[in-house]
């Protein structure tokens, strides 16, 4: 939904990955069981914005005329709006382990430049006029994938691919779309550090910017505003506030160095403030099978990664990880704790404070997608009430 109260054009919806479905005709049909009850919750009296995750499979069917034709068809009953994109996950996510497969393929692959490009032709036939879209990606590969110094070429060059052909999309429709890489822990990007320094040191050097304009057409000078017109951070709060960054401030630094926000997800971590033992099997309730925990733990002013959660509790039991715990695992927003543990739900409310005072990013959205693998003392009514009492907490702290 389009929030008028605040700063800049700002639009709030939630993630529809956290709906089962891998193909077309599934993701449709859970718009159709999901969006109507919690549009009358938080949006009964204008149109409600949906955070759209297409699958690979999905994204190559959804291109076809006559299925956008039915697609926007559904969304004008659905009293919807699509614009926003979840191009992350290519294949199944819900289900079956996905764990460090959510990556692949990644951008060392052509076949994320697919993906992708078929993304941005279902977000431009649907998105509404005079707003902006964008889609979010994987943050280049997991990182031991992205180490090589060819693998690191591979993601530049595909990622040119990518971003020329949103030029295009915006030559040929009118409708701007921003890819949008989103940081998480263990990843080839996983700090607002190595954001910047990729976009400084690789994608807006000389050489990529030239070979970008021979891409796209348009001259060095012209290269560099499309680039970054066109591609940018999708800062997911519960990735920062486990890495333990200052979620405002490296939102500002980003800006600051000339990279757009096309989006921000609303979410939050586990936290254990201090590690005990009697606190292990609380942890481990949360490690579904699923998907991956990366853990990381501050011991004085040192951060200790580990890949997974029995990765984090094996060196417990070693005393090699005793300290604060932030865990990747997405949590309710509206809860502020999670019984015997904790969560970074105070990262998220200060963040949202600042954006009341503040634009930082037009697309504003809900990502709690592990409603399906969470303890179920966690859930506290049907799917869709849930996503509805979150998108209305996040509503309620930007605009009162």
């Amino acid at each position: 939904m389009r929030l008028n109260q605040l700063p800049g054009d700002v639009h709030l919806t939630y993630c529809t990955n956290i709906h089962a479905g891998e193909s077309w005709q599934d993701i449709r049909a859970s718009l159709d069981e999901h969006v109507p009850p919690i549009k009358s919750a938080v949006s009964p009296n204008q149109p409600m914005g949906v955070g759209l995750r297409l699958s690979g499979e999905a994204a190559a069917v959804a291109k076809d005329p006559e299925a956008l034709a039915s697609f926007r068809d559904q969304l004008s009953k659905l009293g919807a709006y699509v614009f926003t994109i979840n191009a992350f996950p290519f294949g199944p996510f819900h289900g079956v382990r996905v764990k460090e497969q959510v990556y692949l393929p990644d951008w060392r692959d052509r076949e994320r430049v697919a993906f992708t490009a078929n993304s941005a032709a279902v977000l431009a036939a649907v998105l509404p006029d005079g707003i902006d879209g964008s889609i979010s990606t994987v943050p280049g590969a997991f990182k031991p994938n992205g180490r090589s110094s060819e693998a690191v070429a591979a993601m530049v060059d595909n990622l040119m691919m990518a971003v020329a052909d949103l030029v295009e999309v915006e030559r040929r429709t009118g409708k701007r779309i921003a890819l949008a890489l989103e940081p998480e822990p263990c990843c080839f990007l996983e700090t607002t550090d190595e954001s910047i320094a990729f976009f400084e040191d690789m994608l807006l050097k000389s050489e990529t910017l030239a070979r970008f304009g021979a891409i796209a057409g348009v001259s060095r000078q012209q290269a560099e505003a499309l680039l970054r017109r066109h591609l940018g951070i999708c800062y997911d709060v519960c990735h920062g506030a486990i890495e333990y960054e200052d979620i405002v401030s490296a939102l500002d630094r980003l800006l600051a160095a000339g990279i757009t926000i096309p989006k921000i997800q609303l979410s939050a971590a586990m936290r254990v403030p201090a590690m005990k033992k009697d606190l292990i099997a609380a942890v481990m309730k949360y490690n579904d099978g699923v998907y991956l925990h990366q853990s990381i733990v501050r011991r004085d002013d040192n951060l200790i990664r580990h890949v997974d959660l029995p990765d984090a509790v094996a060196a417990f039991g070693e005393g090699q990880a005793d300290g604060e715990w932030r865990i990747h695992c997405h949590v309710p927003v509206f809860l502020s704790d999670l019984g015997e543990i904790g969560s970074t739900r105070s990262d998220l409310v200060a963040t949202l404070a600042a954006l009341r005072q503040k634009s930082r990013s037009s697309h504003l959205e809900v990502e709690t997608y592990t409603w399906d693998v969470l303890p179920a003392a966690l859930r506290t009514g049907s799917k869709s009430a849930d996503i509805a009492r979150e998108i209305a907490f996040c509503q309620q702290e930007l605009v009162g």
